[in-house]
């Protein structure tokens, strides 16, 4: 048995449409494959609708301790130099190149910090 998420991951849609359309909370990985080799109308749409300039999900992976979790990119996330845990201290990250600058971002899904090194 999967979850609606991860049945959702694995058609690469949202959780809101995964919910919207009727995925049920649990369901059998045959269950899944059935949709996704003969999709319902909605999910034909919503595939051909694709421009693939913004994934549905990506992985997050801290670069510490390797941490991953998948998450719905939001659009005002930059793109990050490294992520790590918010438990991690900024000193476990490599230290910032000479002449850049440094910029954090909290609340990266559920417990990252998002690290941006750029020119200063």
């Amino acid at each position: 048995m999967i979850s609606r998420r991860e049945a959702a991951l694995r058609l690469d849609i949202p959780l809101e449409m995964a919910t919207r359309h009727g995925l049920p909370p649990r369901m059998t990985v045959e269950e899944l494959d059935a949709i996704d080799t003969d999709p319902p109308a909605w999910l034909a749409q919503s595939r051909a609708n694709r421009t693939g300039k913004k994934p549905v999900w990506v992985q997050l992976t801290c670069s510490i301790c390797g941490f991953t979790e998948a998450a719905r990119p939001k659009k005002w996330w930059p793109t990050f130099t490294y992520l790590s845990c918010d438990f991690h201290s900024p000193g476990e990250l490599p230290p910032v190149a000479s002449g850049d600058t440094r910029r954090e971002f909290d609340a990266i899904g559920s417990r990252f910090v998002g690290v941006v090194d750029e020119p200063a």
